[in-house]
């Protein structure tokens, strides 16, 4: 199935008093437009356009840049600005500004808006909005990512399949693992941590899926490597190439994915047993990992947390452990980010990009991932939909019932939809157009009524029935047999006359 898509991005330039270039082709306020077209297929292809409208600010934008950080005027300029999702806002302001730190010459806020110091002309300035514009929205290897179905294997990045697809639902499923209670007592207030720290993540993630979250306690749970003892540090280690074969074993015992709809999450807490305390996760390269977790794409992250021995050998057992919810936590919305792909990029030095603070990600980032969410549920649309029709032209003698063709044009009318609506610029309904388009598609597909096992071959038919009607058949064959040549028996005797 062949899709062009239109992303376009609407982006305002902004110019504080004194950082207006001498040469922009036209006074103030005026438009322009910038294209690039990508392909990622023979099919398939990219075009980015960005609308651009430069003006000066206004009064109370002024005045929101009349502050002293760059964070201020930030959080300032906030409910000024265009607040609609995939928008970006740049502020330009004058070479000696004191808002931007020494050496920083593009500041990141945790909205939808950068500060960038005004420096060299309109060329210079180019330049830096496609940098910007690249961290902000979208990049070519985001939106390839999330067509990575189609995109030949050799042009995809490594990060490629280390995100989650793009889903309705996601389930997070956090899990202390004890293999050793008889030592160890642990505590973990996870029902605190979640509300605290993973909560604000998921409201804000609330556009793009359905989230639940659950944990467990799993006893006597092990890894599925025994560790090796190095006597050196006289600790144990894990190396990186035995990491892979951690997983199978916990996954047997975890038991949420079996039941769950949605694709599931699973973030581990593993306490060592006494025997093979501490325990320390290795590099490729042999370096201990400073956070002693990893993460597995597309399915969630392990942490271990070593247990600190007791001072005197006499201390009785089980120890009482409480487990420090901050740091754990801190590892854990880390892999959670990897996972959705929201990992920040390698930028330039003089850019300084704003923490997103307890709400776990910006704005922006939000954006970033709604973009490569839509094209992947158009695509994802369109696949499905081809599926299902070669299916029904495989099979000649289905049925097509009324509410599934009325699901597939629904599907269709609303992944054209989406496509007009990233074309206009408008994200958010081209999202939720993608999300019912995907919905209806998969109740188009998956229609109980479309089973292929209710629909046979004219052979098979032959096959089914023939044995089950030949034993009735001979006997009445035989009566027909008998009854014809009776008839003609009786043609052929004269007729008697008296």
């Amino acid at each position: 199935a062949s899709a062009q898509f239109q992303l376009t991005v609407p982006v305002a330039v902004v110019f504080a008093p004194g950082s207006v270039p001498g040469d922009l082709p036209r006074p103030l306020p005026f438009r322009d437009v910038r294209e690039m077209k990508n392909s990622v297929n023979l099919r398939t292809s990219i075009t980015s356009r960005y609308e651009t409208v430069y003006r000066s600010t206004t009064a109370q934008e002024e005045a929101a840049l009349d502050v002293a950080t760059a964070r201020e005027a930030d959080a300032a300029l906030s409910p000024l600005q265009d607040a609609s999702l995939g928008s970006l806002t740049v502020f330009v302001v004058p070479e000696t500004s004191s808002l931007l730190p020494q050496g920083i010459s593009v500041y990141v806020g945790k909205h939808r808006s950068a500060l960038v110091r005004a420096r060299g002309g309109l060329a210079a300035l180019r330049t830096r909005l496609q940098q910007l514009t690249q961290v902000m929205s979208f990049t070519a290897s985001s939106i390839a990512t999330a067509l990575s179905d189609r995109v030949p294997d050799g042009q995809l990045g490594p990060d490629a399949r280390r995100h989650l697809k793009s889903s309705l639902g996601y389930e997070i499923t956090f899990s202390l693992l004890n293999p050793d209670p008889k030592s160890h007592a642990v505590d973990w207030d996870i029902e605190d941590a979640v509300n605290r720290y993973v909560q604000p993540v998921l409201d804000k993630l609330s556009l793009v899926a359905n989230f639940s979250v659950d944990s467990q306690i799993l006893y006597y749970a092990v890894l599925g490597v025994t560790p090796r003892f190095d006597k050196e540090s006289s600790s144990f280690l894990l190396s990186a190439h035995s990491l892979p074969h951690v997983i199978n074993p916990v996954e047997a015992r975890l038991g949420s994915s079996a039941a769950s709809l949605y694709p599931v999450l699973n973030f581990l807490l593993y306490v060592p047993e006494r025997s093979h305390s501490p325990l320390y996760i290795q590099d490729k390269d042999g370096a201990p990992v400073s956070t002693n977790a990893f993460h597995s794409p597309r399915w969630g992250g392990i942490m271990v947390y070593n247990v600190e021995a007791p001072a005197s050998s006499q201390a009785s057992l089980p120890l009482h452990v409480d487990v420090d919810m901050v740091r754990v936590m801190e590892v854990f919305l880390a892999q959670l980010r990897l996972l959705f792909g929201l990992s920040r990029e390698e930028l330039p030095p003089e850019f300084l990009l704003e923490s997103p603070g307890n709400e776990g990600l910006a704005d922006w980032e939000l954006d970033r991932l709604l973009w490569a969410h839509t094209v992947e549920n158009v695509a994802t649309v369109s696949t499905t939909l081809t599926s299902l029709a070669q299916l029904l032209d495989k099979i000649g003698n289905i049925v097509i019932k009324d509410d599934v063709a009325s699901e597939v044009y629904r599907a269709v009318a609303s992944a054209q939809s989406a496509m007009a609506k990233l074309a206009t610029g408008h994200l958010y309904s081209a999202f939720q157009a993608s999300k019912e388009a995907v919905t209806s598609s998969e109740r188009a597909f998956f229609d109980p009524s479309l089973l292929h096992l209710l629909y046979f071959p004219d052979d098979q038919k032959f096959a089914i029935y023939i044995p089950l009607f030949l034993p009735m058949a001979v006997p009445i064959l035989l009566s027909l047999a008998k009854i014809v040549r009776e008839a003609r028996q009786r043609k052929k005797e004269p007729t008697k006359m008296d």
